[in-house]
């Protein structure tokens, strides 16, 4: 089980709780490849791994060949082990500058970036796509052969396109087909929720593993109940509220500490929420405490309150 990439979330604390939960890998926040960026706070904090449990992975995110190579050698020098390459992000503001899943339109380019950013560094290079860039032009097969000729370790895909977005369903058709051209490992990403739909993808694709995303906010503990159930076929028993809690007090306080109080603060309200949602608090009482919350900008305060909603109000979680 893999942990994926997501820009705003996949910090160094959110990676570390991930990893003690079962995670078998976990890869950075995206950087970019931009060297007028690389001395800016967020940059800065994106390329923090002090502590982290090996193998370290960072995704790097641009369109040209040599200043990708460029932020490889950055990153391996400061400590990365594992060096990804966006391009499955769909976002807007990725894919204005020619990045992310705008890539795959053009595959010389993808050819180009991934033979120099794959000479800049003796670490393993990995690569994450999605099936094509349109419904219309799923050229995933196409460019999961050019990565393989240009010696990328493993590759990820999305079972989406980039005019998908993250709307529908995702297809794991073009995953499988891509299983069949491929000796290197492949990774299965997108709509992977239940140890169930985990085992169900990783047998209808073939793929050696699976990366899991937006299914990890707020349920760190997923990368635990996939494992379990691939192991044994049975499901694991949902943490009690007393371990969700725990779970989220740690959280916090990493947030608290990674990014100074005033910032954490802002940074754990997104995942307070997302661990409530998670957890099936019930609406009424999940916009009541998140109208609390919200208006809270001190870190020991913000603490006390999540302590008390999960230790007060038992009735309100569904363990």
């Amino acid at each position: 089980m893999i942990l994926a990439p997501m820009a705003g979330v996949t910090d160094r604390p959110f990676r570390s709780l991930c990893r003690q939960l079962g995670a078998g890998l976990v890869v950075s926040e995206m950087t970019t490849s931009d060297p007028t960026l690389w001395n800016s706070e967020k940059s800065r904090l994106r390329r923090d791994h002090a502590g982290e449990s090996e193998p370290i992975s960072v995704q790097i995110a641009g369109y040209d060949p040599q200043l990708m190579a460029e932020a490889a050698r950055l990153n391996v020098e400061q400590g990365a082990q594992i060096i990804d390459i966006n391009m499955g992000c769909p976002a807007k503001k990725v894919c204005k500058v020619d990045a992310g899943s705008a890539l795959m339109r053009d595959e010389k380019l993808v050819e180009a970036i991934l033979h120099a950013v794959v000479s800049a560094v003796p670490t393993p290079v990995t690569l994450k796509i999605r099936t094509g860039w349109a419904r219309a032009h799923r050229n995933g097969i196409r460019i999961a052969r050019i990565a393989q000729d240009c010696g990328i370790a493993a590759l990820s895909v999305h079972g989406r396109t980039r005019e998908d977005q993250y709307e529908g369903e995702a297809e794991y058709e073009t995953i499988a087909a891509i299983r069949q051209v491929l000796s290197i490992p492949l990774i299965a990403n997108g709509d992977i929720d239940t140890p169930e739909k985990a085992a169900e993808v990783m047998r209808e694709t073939g793929a050696d593993a699976v990366m899991i995303g937006r299914a990890a906010l707020g349920r760190p503990w997923i990368f635990r109940e996939i494992s379990h159930y691939l192991a044994t076929g049975e499901r694991l028993a949902s943490p009690s509220r007393f371990e969700v809690r725990r779970c989220l007090l740690e959280h916090v306080d990493a947030l608290h500490a990674f990014y100074g109080e005033r910032r954490g603060v802002r940074v754990a309200r997104k995942h307070i929420q997302w661990y409530c949602q998670a957890g099936g608090v019930e609406a009424e009482a999940l916009a009541a405490f998140w109208a609390s919350i919200n208006r809270v900008d001190d870190a020991r305060e913000q603490r006390e309150r999540v302590d008390a909603f999960f230790s007060e109000s038992p009735e309100r979680y569904a363990a």
